[in-house]
């Protein structure tokens, strides 16, 4: 009983931290950068030595094989770190991360990230649960590529684009995201992409002509809960 209380307790403690405002109100070991869209973060191969953190816009990770093949890892959005992997050792940059839309992301320096952990808590607690967050979508995202359609798959991506079950109000225009950017997403094909996008369209789920941002409707949740 006393753990249960002392785990509510620091899941109220890491919702009501305000990790932007806090990250904001720092020095000069802090600061904003601000991303056009298509513009590279970091690259893979590169010094691994700060934790970034998301206040506008949307970061793609991606990895990229010895035979040049990419693969889409995560789409991140406000509220989310990412390259903490400098805080487990890493020295080089496993993946690149890229703005898919104009972005501004905090810069925290290695050091700075560790001393912050140790001595805020509410700092720590915002981001063990993004930690154990990111895990668990991890995991996910294997059962999905396990089991499930690519159809189900890029209805499932288009929903995390939208943060839909991560805020009260989920996008509804999503950032433009090209049909080869879902393809690596899912694992499958530009072609398929397309067909499933215009199936979608034609079934009311999204709003959709090729031009303009993709707006999600919430009835394409039924895709993802239909066996």
């Amino acid at each position: 009983m006393e753990s249960s209380r002392r785990g509510r307790r620091r899941t109220k403690r890491a919702g009501a931290f305000d990790a932007r405002a806090f990250l904001e109100s720092a020095g000069a070991a802090r600061c904003a950068t601000e991303f056009a869209r298509d513009e590279t973060i970091f690259q893979q191969g590169d010094v691994c030595t700060e934790v970034f953190y998301i206040t506008a816009g949307g970061i793609k990770l991606s990895v990229l094989s010895q035979a040049g093949r990419e693969a889409v890892v995560a789409m991140l959005g406000p509220g989310d770190f990412f390259g903490e992997g400098c805080l487990t050792g890493q020295t080089i940059r496993v993946g690149t991360a890229t703005a898919i839309t104009p972005s501004t992301v905090l810069r925290i320096a290695q050091k700075t990230m560790v001393q912050l952990l140790h001595q805020q808590h509410g700092m720590s607690d915002r981001f063990i649960v993004h930690l154990l967050s990111r895990n668990r979508r991890i995991e996910e995202d294997l059962i999905d590529q396990l089991f499930n359609s690519s159809e189900k798959r890029l209805a499932r991506a288009l929903l995390l684009i939208t943060r839909y079950g991560q805020q009260d109000r989920p996008l509804r225009v999503i950032p433009r995201v090209s049909q080869e950017t879902l393809a690596e997403m899912i694992g499958t094909t530009r072609s398929r992409v397309n067909f499933f996008l215009n199936k979608f369209k034609k079934l009311g789920f999204i709003e959709y002509d090729g031009d303009t941002p993709l707006k999600i409707n919430s009835s394409l949740l039924s895709v993802v809960l239909h066996d």
